[in-house]
């Protein structure tokens, strides 16, 4: 025992020092990775095809490449009539827009549902 005291000192010493506590998880759920119907906040947007940018895409209910799928087919379907079109649905998807406009450009929020899955996702274009 007097082997384990000493060493049981050293890692208290050491704890207080660093400030370091370790951390143990108490239950699955908190370590599990989020499932497709959790909301995902999708990175590396793809260049906008047009002259603006894409700003941000969260998909919920599906994967990332899968939303970005559908956010280029919404520019695809809204570019087509003009530069500032609008598209009512694309693969299945009902969409819907709110724009904010400015002299030079407008910001957009895009939301296309299907059933229990939703692409969120913002770009800004010019006008």
């Amino acid at each position: 025992m007097s082997n384990r005291l000493p060493r049981a000192r050293s890692l208290a010493v050491l704890v207080c020092l660093t400030g370091a506590v370790p951390v143990v998880a108490t239950s699955t759920a908190a370590t599990a990775a989020p499932t497709a119907s959790a909301a995902a906040t999708c990175g590396s947007l793809p260049n906008y095809p047009g002259v603006g940018y894409y700003l941000q895409l969260k998909a919920t209910g599906l994967g990332c490449t899968s939303a970005k799928k559908v956010m280029t087919a919404h520019y695809r379907c809204r570019t087509k009539s003009s530069k500032t079109g609008t598209c009512k649905s694309v693969s299945g998807y009902k969409c819907t827009e709110k724009r904010t406009l400015s002299p030079e450009n407008y910001d957009s929020k895009v939301t296309c549902k299907k059933g229990s899955k939703k692409v969120y996702y913002v770009y800004q274009q010019e006008r």
